[in-house]
């Protein structure tokens, strides 16, 4: 979808990645009506200057040193609210996506998008809309057709989820920031309320009910 704009747009990277920093500046500094004002790489470095850029758009990491995307978005959003923030990261899973955007974020995007894509988001949100990723809007549709009697938390829900594409404790422990012994403890929680005794009959159970 084209969408006409009519006045120049601010835009602001917040990125720990030196190369995708540069990259995001190189791509976005060569569309017409786009000026990109500033990239840092740390929400903590650029705090004190984000009134003075008065950014339209941020494209906000997740994971950075200091600060989270996260932690900071309620923060940019107070000092900023008429700037539209666009999340964009390697983490995909439901909770930090629903996270985002009930603390404000007005799109998320994974960093696998295109430039198009990106370039397109930016525009998107700025008029108003909503910006997601195939596979992020994937996650947001899935939710609504989920079995809303669920015994799962949603922290429970999540991990079965990923235990059912093939991830391992290890790799469900990495990407949602907690340890290996606290994964087990939902685990075993898991299969209690579904009243099983093994991954494969958790994830045939929660499937035939819609929990997942």
């Amino acid at each position: 979808m084209v969408i006409a704009m009519d006045k120049n747009l601010r835009i602001v990277c917040i990125e720990d990645d030196d190369i995708l920093r540069m990259g995001y500046e190189s791509i976005l500094s060569g569309v017409e009506n786009f000026i990109f004002v500033n990239a840092y790489a740390s929400y903590d470095l650029a705090k004190k200057f984000l009134e003075i850029d008065n950014p339209d758009v941020i494209l906000l990491d997740i994971q950075m040193p200091g600060t989270s995307g996260l932690q900071a978005l309620p923060h940019i959003k107070k000092a900023l609210p008429n700037t539209s923030v666009i999340i964009l990261t390697v983490f995909d899973s439901s909770e930090l996506v629903f996270e985002a955007l009930t603390v404000g974020a007005s799109g998320y995007l994974t960093k696998d998008s295109s430039s198009s894509k990106i370039i397109d988001a930016i525009k998107e949100v700025n008029s108003g809309g909503g910006a997601m990723s195939t596979n992020v809007a994937r996650i947001v549709m899935h939710s609504f057709q989920k079995n809303l009697n669920s015994p799962l938390t949603k922290r429970e829900t999540e991990i079965l989820d990923r235990i059912a594409n093939g991830q391992t404790k290890p790799q469900i422990a990495n990407e949602l920031f907690i340890d290996q012994e606290t994964v087990r403890s939902h685990v075993k929680n898991i299969y209690t309320k579904l009243n099983v005794n093994s991954k494969y009959e958790a994830i045939k159970r929660a499937k035939e009910r819609r929990f997942i």
